[in-house]
């Protein structure tokens, strides 16, 4: 009854991939900069390995292999979206290694991203961490270089 009142609880947030931060209104499409699917952030990556940014279930895995859905332990529905416009390169450059209906953390490789292959193809190889049913906006995040595993926010 008093639903309203309760305080929604956030995921631990960590950096899905080492590399460089992008916040949403900076990436080069404007689905993504414009935050029309949910909240989150950008990293410009500088190792091929993507692990799960939160601690959850792997709920979809896109066919062509350039992007995953978890469900955090709260509710997050997050959505890791591997390259600009890649859904065209038909999963050639990625190798995904988990499965659906399976528990993830933040030390949980997702895929490892063939990025010369993705730059070869004129794709940006941005990595994507997309909150798809509302969250807090990562915009004024004031780091530059991240770590694999580097928290974000608790």
């Amino acid at each position: 009854m008093f639903e309203i009142f309760k305080k929604k609880k956030t995921e631990a947030v960590f950096a899905p991939v080492d590399g460089h931060f992008v916040a949403l209104p900076e990436v080069a499409d404007p689905v993504f900069a414009q935050k029309m699917m949910g909240e989150g952030f950008g990293i410009q990556p500088t190792s091929a390995e993507i692990y799960a940014p939160i601690q959850g279930t792997v709920t979809t895995i896109f066919q062509t292999k350039h992007a995953i859905g978890l469900t955090g332990r709260s509710g997050s529905e997050v959505l890791i979206h591997i390259g600009l416009d890649t859904v065209e390169l038909n999963g050639e450059p990625f190798e995904v290694h988990v499965k659906e209906g399976q528990s993830v953390d933040e030390a949980t490789l997702l895929v490892t991203a063939d990025f010369e292959k993705v730059r070869a193809a004129g794709k940006a190889e941005v990595v994507l961490t997309l909150f798809t049913n509302g969250g807090e906006s990562f915009d004024s995040l004031r780091t530059t270089e991240l770590k694999q595993g580097d928290p974000l926010k608790k």
